[in-house]
C-alpha cells in the first residue's frame, strides 16, 4: 500500500539503499512459490527494519509473523555479536523455503523459528527483548502487545506492522470488520499506553515505532 504520490515514493525508493541479493533471490521465489506474497515486506521497508536494528544493536529480537524470513534477515543485519531471533509462525509449510535463506544468510545459528500459536508461544519465553516485531494476524495485536510488554528491556523498541490497514482505519467502520476494528483499537492503545512512547509512522502499509519507557 503506498499513501505518498507515487513520483515522490519512486523518488524515495530510488534514493535509498537497495536490498542485498539474497534478499533479492528471497523476494522472487516468495513471489513465484508463497501464497499472498504482498505480505512480504518488500525492499524499502526491509531497509528501514535494517536501519533500525543496526541503530538499535539488539541482542535479542523476537518476531511474531515469519512468513517467509525476509523482515527476519533484515533485522538480523543489526544484531549484536551473540545476539539472537526468536520468531514465531503458524505455517510449517514455510519452514524449508524459510531455512533455505537463513543457511544462506550465514545467520543460521542465531535464529530460532517456533511454529504453533504465538499467543501460547510467547507465554513460554523466559527471555527480555530489546527489539519485538509484531506482524502476524490482526485480531491479535492488542494481545500480542499485552503479552510481551513486561519482556520487554527499558529503551527497548516495538514495530507494528500495517498499523494503517489500507487505509481502513480512516475510514467508516464495517461492523463485520474485525481487523480493522481491532487495529483502531490497538493504534489508540499504542499512543495512550504510559509504558511507551509512540510514533505511527505513514510507510508503504503503517509501521508503528514504539519506545519502551
Amino acid at each position: 500500500m503506498h499513501f505518498l504520490p507515487e513520483k515522490i515514493d519512486d523518488y524515495a525508493v530510488a534514493h535509498s539503499q537497495e536490498e542485498p541479493i539474497i534478499l533479492q533471490e528471497l523476494s522472487k521465489e516468495t513471489w513465484q512459490k508463497v501464497l499472498n506474497p504482498r505480505m512480504l515486506s518488500g525492499a524499502f521497508q526491509g531497509r528501514i527494519l535494517a536501519v533500525l536494528s543496526k541503530l538499535i544493536k539488539p541482542k535479542n529480537i523476537l518476531e511474531i509473523g515469519t512468513y517467509t524470513g525476509y523482515a527476519t534477515l533484515c533485522f538480523a543485519e543489526g544484531l549484536t555479536s551473540g545476539g539472537k531471533i526468536t520468531t514465531i509462525d503458524k505455517n510449517e509449510e514455510l519452514e524449508t523455503l524459510q531455512n533455505k535463506y537463513f543457511e544462506k544468510s550465514g545467520f543460521r545459528k542465531q535464529i530460532t523459528q517456533l511454529v504453533g500459536n504465538a499467543i501460547e508461544i510467547i507465554p513460554t519465553i523466559n527471555e527480555k527483548f530489546d527489539l519485538v516485531f509484531i506482524d502476524a494476524d490482526k485480531s491479535n495485536y492488542i494481545n500480542y502487545f499485552h503479552l510481551i510488554i513486561d519482556k520487554m528491556n527499558s529503551g527497548g523498541i516495538i514495530l507494528s506492522d500495517n498499523v494503517l490497514w489500507s487505509g481502513k482505519v480512516v475510514e467508516a467502520l464495517d461492523p463485520k470488520d474485525v481487523d480493522t476494528k481491532v487495529l483502531l483499537a490497538y493504534n489508540k492503545l499504542m499512543n495512550e499506553d504510559p509504558r511507551i512512547e509512540t510514533v505511527l509512522l505513514p510507510i508503504r502499509d503503517g509501521l508503528t515505532l514504539s519506545r519502551v519507557l
